[in-house]
Parts: structure tokens; sequence; C-alpha cells
């Protein structure tokens, strides 16, 4: 950021203090001792934040900062927030950010970037706006930290240095509180300063980040009479006594900003600086400020005043023709007028303009006449298009302007939210749409503009997108394609908001109007999605009949048709018809692709076609798609719901493969995702099931119904249907914990609920399995007959894990040589499965069975292999049982085999230690400055080749499981 000569270093009076602390952050950032001696210290970053208010000495202070820091050797990254820049999208991030990257050619940015080159480019100017769906808020964010961190370890040390935070632009602010905590991780030094008392609410965590001066910023307080005379004869030279330097301290109140112009308006006057001018002091102190700062501007000329309001309307580093533009002068009159303000020391600068303080540039602001200022700010919005700067440019101007009805700021303000919206800022895009309705637009684009207005607000605000959307349907529209996507998008948010009915019956009065076969069955494929995910919907079996004639008859030839094939996939699986015609139908929908992030439609099809292989006994399948479908999303920049729904949901595979611990450490990163987007989404309710499910599998019952009071995992429970289905999750718990009445209440309100909707495959949804375990403490007969009917709906289905669950389920509520033959044959189906868990808890089973009926041999052999299996698994509690077992044989349990660690890379290995000493994933991404996906992948890698759980793998590498393992 450019530094005019007003602004040069001066001596900094009463700021030691804050001079130390930034000495012994500097310091710890560049692992340098204070004093030179010694070996460097590993460097430590922190944020050193100052407050106080204007003209109080935050810039100066700043200056010093950075001119000490490069001094050090330190990059030093620069930004300042302004008035009128605020509310321009990532204006500070571009400042901070664009010039390390700037110069730097195409290619070698691109390979630098990576996947984050399309998310981040667009946001900080670095590349055109691409075509397709913007990166989610989480996800721009997630791509701006990867470049600060990849900038502070490339250039280190590095210090970020932002004045006037409490004009930053939301987008950038929200970020660097955000990522701020994570500078003590890096070689970075964070230092902001800004106003207390005009910090707006989005910045308020600046408040209380936790800082080097514990959990408060550093204020800065007025100079003393002492520190102002010191500043008077530093400046008007010895000459100046006592009385005439405590005059000046009286006048400015200790402000250095004003005690600053205040001298430099006595040496212009000569004034002599004596006791018998202080008098004259409270005039010219008048003249620095506010209305006596107008009229020291007005004596300079109209021309000059003209020019001095253009630049306070165009805000920072103002290019002077620019401003001569805006103004409506000539090169030389601009150029005289550039000339007085710099010698009235109101601007500074020479290719670049700013105002002396910022106090200066807001008191001229303020004193331009309001229909004047309105019109200055159309002139430069027509001025900076003119010079092509872009729309994006001019919108902050627009939004200063009265509705005029002007076609041309219509144009410009939908460009603008186009732009923005692209680039990752949907609430300006948001605010610029809505100036652009009270332009207002041709009555013919009115439909189109409240269109694009919900779109903006889609995420943020999704019942503001609701009430755009429906008024813009109340418009004539005469774009049949623009009234389509229209109905596709209120469809979309009014089921993202548990609003699934209203969602079905928009696309069912549309239907009926429409005319186009094609867009009729793009309807019809939505209205099934929304209708399969209803919890209340009327007559589910009527509508999967409609779905199936629909399905059998198409081809799959477009993305449409595939959409509804793998509805019909998805819609075989709940109601249990056969594995093989599940898969076909699946198949069938993979043919000629199915993208997870298709910018005009959801996610929520091809996460259910992939699904339907894992309930098919295929999840390797199921894991290849996810893979895919991940990557869409990451490339994509979706960071949000969409990754956490996509890790949660992997997760669950896991689980039902019975690799528990891997189940939960992507679990937790979905549940750490799901929280970004807020509590009681699908999100939320998906993540928090899972977790418990997994608790539960593991044995950790006290740990599953703290997660469960704690997130309030109870009734109310959605309205959408998800998986596992919360209310049978909840009945689980329930029945683990002794509360079996209780459990088996809600097993069968779930059944109520499910069965006459046709959901009867027991692989997809257990209840009737948990509801027979909880019915034999006092209706045994009605339990076995409730097992036996989840047997034979598994047996229909015909998935091995299926059947052999529900034979288990069986078993537990059987006696004697039926309990036996029933577990013979659940281990016989397993085996035959990827169900790992399952499994192992059928072969304990089994082995308890037989040490009972006098079969010790054959016991220990089912034993062994479960407790192998639970160890393999991860599944806790289930060691212990099979532990206690062996012991009441009279049998010790078998040494773990040795694992093969050897085959691990170096980084697997670091991550595999960091694991077992009871880190968690988000401490070990912190720890080696990666994000917390990657390190779930690498302990996804380290499980897959080591084959163990945690406390397995700890004493593969010889080290001991820590209290999270």
């Amino acid at each position: 950021m450019r530094q005019g000569s007003a602004r040069s270093r001066r001596t900094l009076f009463e700021r030691e203090s804050e001079l130390a602390a930034a000495d012994e952050a500097l310091s710890d950032v560049t692992g340098l001792r204070k004093d030179g001696s010694g070996p460097p210290d590993r460097p430590r970053g922190a944020l050193l934040a100052f407050a106080g208010h204007a003209g109080i000495g935050k810039t100066g202070l700043l200056a010093e900062i950075r001119r000490r820091a490069a001094a050090k050797g330190c990059t030093v990254l620069s930004a300042r927030g302004g008035d009128q820049e605020q509310g321009v999208a990532f204006h500070v991030a571009r400042q901070l950010l664009q010039p390390q990257l700037a110069g730097v050619p195409e290619a070698e940015l691109r390979t630098t970037l990576g996947s984050w080159y399309d998310i981040v480019g667009p946001a900080l100017g670095l590349c055109a706006i691409a075509e397709g769906a913007p990166p989610d808020q989480q996800g721009l964010r997630d791509g701006l930290d990867w470049v600060l961190t990849h900038l502070a370890v490339q250039r280190a040390p590095m210090v970020l240095v932002l004045d006037d935070a409490h004009w930053a632009d939301p987008e950038s602010l929200r970020w660097l509180a955000a990522f701020a905590p994570r500078a003590e991780e890096l070689p970075l030094l964070l230092v902001v300063a800004y106003r207390p008392d005009e910090l707006p609410d989005h910045a308020e965590s600046f408040r209380s980040l936790p800082g080097r001066a514990g959990g408060r910023p550093i204020a800065l307080e007025p100079l003393s009479a002492t520190a102002v005379a010191r500043l008077v004869r530093e400046s008007l030279g010895t000459q100046a006594d006592d009385a005439f330097c405590r005059e000046c301290w009286a006048v400015t109140a200790g402000n250095p900003f004003e005690a600053v112009e205040l001298t430099a308006k006595v040496r212009d006057r000569g004034l002599v600086p004596t006791e018998a001018g202080a008098h004259l002091l409270r005039d010219l102190a008048a003249a620095v400020k506010g209305s006596g700062l107008v009229a020291r501007l007005e004596r300079l000329g109209t021309s000059t005043v003209r020019f001095a309001w253009a630049c306070a309307v165009l805000g920072t580093e103002i290019p002077p023709l620019l401003a001569a533009s805006v103004a409506g002068l000539g090169h030389e009159e601009a150029v005289d007028a550039a000339d007085k303000l710099r010698g009235a020391r109101i601007l500074t600068g020479a290719d670049a303009l700013e105002f002396v303080h910022p106090l200066i540039a807001t008191a001229v602001y303020r004193a331009i006449p309001g229909g004047v200022r309105v019109a200055l700010h159309g002139q430069a919005a027509w001025c900076v298009v003119n010079e092509g700067l872009g729309p994006s440019a001019a919108a902050r101007h627009l939004l200063e302007t009265h509705p005029d009805g002007d076609t041309w700021v219509v144009q410009q303000l939908r460009a603008a939210a186009r732009e923005t919206l692209r680039a990752g800022a949907p609430d300006a895009a948001r605010r610029y749409l809505a100036r652009a309705l009270r332009e207002p637009p041709p009555f013919e684009d009115r439909a189109a503009v409240l269109y694009e207005l919900g779109s903006a607000s889609l995420l943020t605000e999704p019942a503001t997108t609701v009430n755009h959307l429906r008024a813009a349907l109340e418009e004539p529209i005469a774009d049949p394609e623009l009234r389509h996507n229209i109905v596709y998008r209120l469809s979309q948010v009014l089921a993202h908001t548990d609003r699934l009915g209203e969602a079905s019956d928009t696309l069912a009065r549309e239907i009926r109007m429409t005319g186009d076969v094609r867009v009729r069955l793009r309807m019809q494929s939505e209205q099934f999605m929304w209708d399969a995910f209803r919890a209340d919907e009327p007559d589910s079996p009527a509508r999967s009949r409609r779905l199936t004639r629909l399905a059998d008859r198409l081809t799959g030839r477009d993305l449409t048709e595939r959409y509804v094939i793998g509805l019909r996939a998805w819609d075989a699986t709940l109601r249990g018809e056969p594995a093989h015609v599940v898969v076909g139908h699946a198949e069938r929908a993979l043919a000629g692709g199915l993208c997870w992030a298709e910018a005009d439609r959801g996610f929520e099809v091809p996460v259910l076609v992939a699904l339907t292989f894992m309930y098919a006994d295929r999840p390797g399948r199921t894991e290849e798609l996810f893979a895919a479908g991940i990557s869409d999303f990451e490339r994509q920049g979706w960071h949000g719901a969409h990754l956490s729904f996509a890790y949660t949901l992997l997760a669950y595979v896991r689980f039902r493969r019975g690799r528990l611990a891997e189940a939960e450490d992507f679990v937790r990163a979905g549940l750490r995702l799901a929280e970004r987007v807020g509590p009681g989404t699908p999100a939320h309710w998906y993540a928090v099931g899972i977790l418990i499910e997994v608790l539960l599998a593991r044995g950790r019952l006290t740990e599953a119904a703290q997660t469960a009071e704690d997130y309030a995992f109870g009734e109310p429970f959605p309205a959408a249907v998800v998986f596992p289905d919360a209310q049978t999750v909840h009945g689980e718990l329930l029945l683990a914990k002794g509360l079996a009445k209780d459990a088996a209440a809600e097993l069968a309100a779930a059944g109520r609920r499910l069965d006459p909707r046709g959901m009867r495959n027991p692989s997809w949804c257990p209840w009737q399995l948990h509801l027979a375990r909880a019915e034999s403490h006092d209706a045994p007969e009605r339990a076995v007959g409730t097992a036996l009917e989840a047997v034979s709906r598994a047996r229909q289905f015909g998935a091995p894990s299926a059947i052999g669950q529900a034979l288990r389920a069986a078993a537990d509520v059987s006696s004697g040589s039926t309990r036996l033959k029933l577990l013979e044959e659940s281990v016989g189906h397993l085996e035959r499965s990827p169900a790992a868990s399952e499994l192992a808890c059928a072969l304990v089973a089994l082995g308890a069975e037989l040490r009972r009926t006098g079969r010790p041999q054959e016991a220990a052999e089912h034993l062994y292999r479960g407790l192998d299996a639970a160890v393999q698994c991860g599944a806790d509690g289930l060691v212990e049982a099979a532990r206690d077992e062996l012991a009441a044989a009279g049998l010790r349990p078998r040494r773990l085999h040795s694992t093969e660690t050897d085959t691990l890379t170096a980084r697997e290995r670091t991550v595999a230690a960091l694991s077992v000493r009871g880190r968690t994933t988000l401490e070990i991404a912190e720890e080696l400055r990666t994000d917390e996906v990657t390190v779930v992948r690498l302990l996804s890698a380290v499980y897959r080749k080591v084959g163990t759980d945690r406390a397995g793998l700890g004493a593969a590498l010889g080290e001991g499981a820590g209290p999270g393992a």
C-alpha cells in the first residue's frame, strides 16, 4: 500500500510498550532473539491487535511495525480498509494477496495454486470469472486459508498488517477473523488496528481473538502533555515554550493526528510558538477537522473543492485522471487542484492520490451536499465502466444513487452481481440485485432479476429466497426456460428447508401447465426425488408404481432420464426388491455419467445411486463413486453442506464395512463441517445419527448417550427422510441404555411410519431387528415373530449382510438349538458379505453359544476368530466381550499379530503416531499445516495397509494409544 510523504516516518511518542510488544512478536516470528545472541528459536506466529479512536496513532504505529518487520527480513503483506470500499467484496483480501501473486505467469500460478486456482482466482482478481456454479463461502475461505498458509510457509517469516480493520469488507474480515487463531502455528504475525466503537457486527470476533495481550486488544491512549510538548518542539523547534505546548495539548486532547496537523498550521502561518500566540491555537485546531477543515477547503477554489469531492467519493488509491473525469475537470485544472490539495495537507501522493488521514477523507465526504454526492457517485459509476474497470467497480457507486428507472444501471448491477456471486460473495451480489429491483428494471426483466436475487440468497437466506422466487413466478414471463429455472430453484430451496411437501406441490402445479415433454420429465424427476425424502408422503406405494412404469421404459439417453432411473434404483432399495435388480438399475443410471456437482441440479440422486451398491453388498463400488463425487465437490469449491454430506455418508459406508475407527474419523470430520452449516439441518441429523451408530458399535455407550444429549438428538425428528433413520437410531440407543420399553415404543413408531410407505428393507432400516430385541424382555413370542418377519424381508432382498444381520437378531430372541442353528447360518451369510463388524458379533455370539452347549473346541475357534475380527474392526466393547468368553472357557486371548507398518510412507507414519497419541484429526491437520480432509485420507490409507484399529496400531508402532484412541 502506498504511503505518501505526508505520512512519512516520525517519532512515535509514548508508544514504547506497544513497540515492545511488536518487537517481541517479531522476534518470535523470525525465531531471532532480541539481542541477537544464541541460536534461532522455532518461529512462532501470533495475533497483535491495536484498538483506538480516530487519530490516536494507529496508522503511524503500524507503519513503524512494517518498517521494523522489513528490516528483519520479513515478507510484509499490507492492506487498509476504506470507508467507501467496505462494500466491495474481497477488497482487503486482494490488497493483501494480489501483489504476491499477480506478477506470476498464469501457467506457474495454476501449478502453484493447483485445484484452488479456479476457486480463489476470481475472488482475488487473478483470473477471469469462469462459467459454472460458484464455490460456497466455506470453500472459498478454505482456499484463501490455503493461499495465505502457502505464502506464509514459502516466504517466511511473514507479517500481515491490516489498518482500519473496522472498514474492511465483510468477506475479507470474516475470513481473517476465522484464520487468525491459526497464525500461532505458522511463521506469520498478524497485526490489525481498528476503531473499537466502529467495529461492525461481522467483525466482533476480533475483539475476543486470543492475541499477545491475552483476550483483548492493546488499547492506544491519548498522548500526555509531556509527549505533546516533545512533538511540538520536534516540529517547531526548542523555542516553543511550556505555555504554548500546554495549550497545544489542551486543544487537541492529546490526539496525535490533531497535534501534528496543528503544528503544521502553526508553521504555515508563521506563528511564533510562545505564550503570546497560544490564544490563536484553538481557531487553528478547528481548521484541522470538521467544519474548520471544510472552510479551509472552500478557500482553495471551486475546481479544487470539486476535485476533493471526487476523490472522497472514489475512496483510496485514487487515479488522478479518474478523479478529474468524475469532477468534470480538464487535465490542467486537475493537476492544479491536486497541487493545492497537497499543499493544504489534504491529499498526498502522485501516481495514486490518498487523503492524508481517514478523518480528512470522512470530513470531506460528509461535507458534499446530498444531491451533489449522489450525482458524483453516478458520474463515478459511468467513469469506472468507461475506463474498463468493470461493473463490479461501478456497483458500489450505483448503490449510492437514487432509483430512476435507468436500464443501464440495472444492467451494470446485474452484471456486477453475476461477477461477485461467481467469485464467492453472495451477500454483495444480493445487495446489488436488491438495488436493481428498486431502480426498477424494465417490466419484462423483473422476473429475471427476482430469480437472480433468489439464487444469490439461496445458501444464506433461504426464507427470503422463497419469497423472491414466488414473486418471480407471479410476474409475466415470456421466456419459458426462465420460468422452468425458477420452479426448479424454488422446489430445491423448499426441500432444503424441510418443506418437502411444498416442493412437491410446486412441481406438480408446473407439470400440469407445461407442454414440453422433456421439461415435464425433468420436473417429474425432481418431484419423485423430493417425494422420496418426504417422511409424510401420503401415498408412497402409488408413487413407486408410477416411478417404476416411467423408469422401465427410459433408456438413459440424457441426464434427466438417468436421474429417473437412479431414483428407481433407490426406490427398489427401500422397498427391498432383489439386490440384483437394484444393482441393474443403478448401473443403467451410471452408464452415461452422473456428476455430483452439476450447476443446476442437486447432488442427491448421484449420492443415492452410489449408496444402492453399499446396501447390495458392493461397498467398493460405492467408495469409488464417492471418491469421484468428493473430487467434484472439492474442485468446485463446495466445502460446506455438500462436503459434510459426502464425508458423513462415507463414514456410514466404512461403518457398514466394519471399519469403525475410520468411520469415526470420517463422521467427526463431517460433523465439524455440518456445524459450519448450522444445527438442525439435514447434514447435522445425518452426522449425529451416524456418529451414535459408530459409537454404539464400538461399545462406547456413555459417549453415544452424551452425543445424543449434546446435539438434542430426539423428538421432533426431521420431516425429511435421513439415513440411518433418526428415530430408529434413537430407539437403538434407548435399548443399549437398558430402556427396553421406551425403545420398543420408539421402534414400533418407526415401523408404523415406514411400513405403509413400502420401506421394508431391513438392510436400509433395521428397525425390526432392534424392536425384536426390545420386545424379547416382555413379549418373547412377539419378538420371535418380529425377527422372523425381518429375516423374510432380508431374504427377499438377498444381500448376504442383510440376511446375516437379520438371522443374528432372530438368534438373539431365540433359545436352544434354534438359536445355535440361526447363529451358524448367520455366520455363513456374513462370511460372504463385507460386513466385518457384524461377522465379528456373530462369531462371538456363536462361540459363546457353543461354549454353553459343551462344545469347547468349536467355541474356541469361533471366539478367537471373533476376537481377531473385533480387533481389526475397532469394536472395543466386543473385544472385551470376546475376551470374557475366552476367560470363561479357560482360554487365553492370543497376542495380536504384529502389523505390517513398514509399508507406510513417512507422512502416513507421522499421522498414525499422532492419532495413537490421542490427537484429533483437526489437531493433526493444524500441526502438519494441512487440511482435515487430507488427514482423514491418510489415516484411511494407514488402516487399509495395517488392518487394525488405533490400539493395535499403537502396539505396532511401539506407542501406547492415547485417551482419544
